[in-house]
């Protein structure tokens, strides 16, 4: 499986839970060995642009996060176009589910989900997608940039009973007809983190739901990490995910 991610993310950017140290070591030191590591590469000003408008592009700009927001970016581009042959995944930080075309709050700068997604779209690669965001916290950067745009379903379950919230991915994934399904992979409503939801097991279980109705569909399929904060079971938690994405 391929991960995309780079030194850069290990960098403390700024004073919010996502950027703090040792969240990405975290994660690494989980699934080093169990993946394959490609370097990430910055996104073009284009492809942000297809997606935010410059008075958002320079504001990021001014807040002197414009390198690190824009390789989070590229990094999702190759882990999208990575998912159309394999499952793939994209370790990277600022997570970017809350930013919106023209502004930005959530330890977001770039809607990477999007920009990851209008790039498959533009270039001719898919004509339909389906996004789970299975994070704690509302994706609404993501439904203000793509729910309008007629090509995307974006499903953030919203259960607090775990057998509920697995039931509500399970059913909604079962209806999709789609050419690809991306992941706003946030670990924050685990039982030990914010959301105090969701379980270990229940991860690697909602990503063998991806890899079973990519499998039944024909498609590709990746992830975008967003949240999660305890260092202790972060890690755990997106290898379980990365098992479950592979068939596991």
């Amino acid at each position: 499986m391929k991960v995309y991610t780079h030194d850069d993310f290990l960098s403390v950017y700024a004073s919010d839970p996502a950027a703090s140290p040792g969240r990405i070591e975290a994660i690494l030191n989980a699934v080093r060995g169990e993946v394959e590591i490609g370097q990430a590469l910055p996104a073009t000003r284009e492809d942000i642009l297809a997606v935010h408008t410059k008075y958002h592009v320079e504001g990021v700009e001014r807040e002197g996060v414009y390198e690190i927001a824009a390789l989070a970016a590229g990094a999702a581009v190759q882990t999208a176009l990575r998912g159309l042959e394999e499952p793939s995944f994209g370790i990277i930080r600022p997570p970017g589910h809350h930013a919106s075309a023209d502004y930005h709050w959530g330890f977001c700068y770039f809607n990477n989900m999007a920009i990851a997604m209008e790039h498959l779209r533009s270039n001719g690669h898919i004509k339909t997608a389906h996004i789970l965001d299975f994070d704690l916290h509302y994706g609404d950067g993501t439904v203000n940039i793509l729910g309008s745009k007629g090509y995307v379903s974006i499903h953030n379950p919203d259960e607090s009973d775990r057998k509920h919230y697995l039931s509500e991915v399970a059913e909604k994934l079962d209806s999709l007809q789609v050419d690809i399904i991306g992941v706003s992979a946030g670990f924050d409503n685990h039982i030990e983190d914010w959301g105090h939801v969701l379980y270990t097991e229940d991860y690697q279980e909602m990503g063998r739901m991806v890899h079973s109705t990519s499998k039944k569909l024909g498609i590709g399929c990746f992830g975008l990490l967003e949240g999660g904060y305890n260092h202790s079971v972060l890690g755990r938690n997106v290898l379980a995910f990365l098992r479950g994405l592979q068939g596991l």
